[in-house]
């Protein structure tokens, strides 16, 4: 497989850009595919590395969403955001609020409404992009999922937040 060009962070939009992506994205949990997609969505935006955007019916009929009614919050590009917990019918087990939806989002952002994005931080499934694994983006704020072809500083990490 060739070497993917460099992508640098810093070159980035402001307001972010939004597009349909063909990379492969899957996603493994307990040696089960949770979701598995060539027809996401990224959100690339300044500093920041890609937030991925999984249609619903890419992920397995072996998991259950769930919303989360009493967390919410706001972005001022994408709008309010909708939490998922996400339980894996096999074991019972489930992650709290790693899970999140814009199901009304603004104009620009309509394109992904009701479509999922996963943290990649402090879960115990596992994400690739073109069978590459992912690196969960620095911090517990964004969700953004970090691949060897990216460079340049990346927000989230101590000392970023002013940015």
């Amino acid at each position: 497989m060739a070497a993917k060009p460099k992508l640098n962070v810093q070159n980035f939009p402001r307001p972010p850009l939004l597009e349909k992506t063909p990379r492969h994205l899957v996603l493994r949990w307990n040696g089960q595919t949770l979701a598995d997609t060539k027809s996401a969505y990224w959100v690339l935006e300044t500093t920041h590395p890609p937030t991925y955007y999984l249609p619903r019916n890419s992920v397995s009929d072996s998991f259950n969403l769930t919303q989360v009614p009493e967390k919410a919050s706001l972005c001022e590009w994408k709008g309010r955001a909708t939490y998922w917990d996400l339980t894996d019918k096999s074991t019972g087990q489930t992650v709290k609020n790693k899970i999140w939806s814009y199901e009304s989002p603004t104009p620009a952002f309509t394109s992904i409404k009701g479509y999922l994005s996963f943290y990649a931080s402090g879960v115990p499934w596992e994400c690739f992009v073109d069978d590459e694994k992912v690196t969960p983006q620095e911090g517990d704020y964004y969700g953004g999922w970090v691949t060897s072809e990216l460079e340049g500083p990346m927000k989230g990490g101590p000392g970023t937040w002013g940015w």
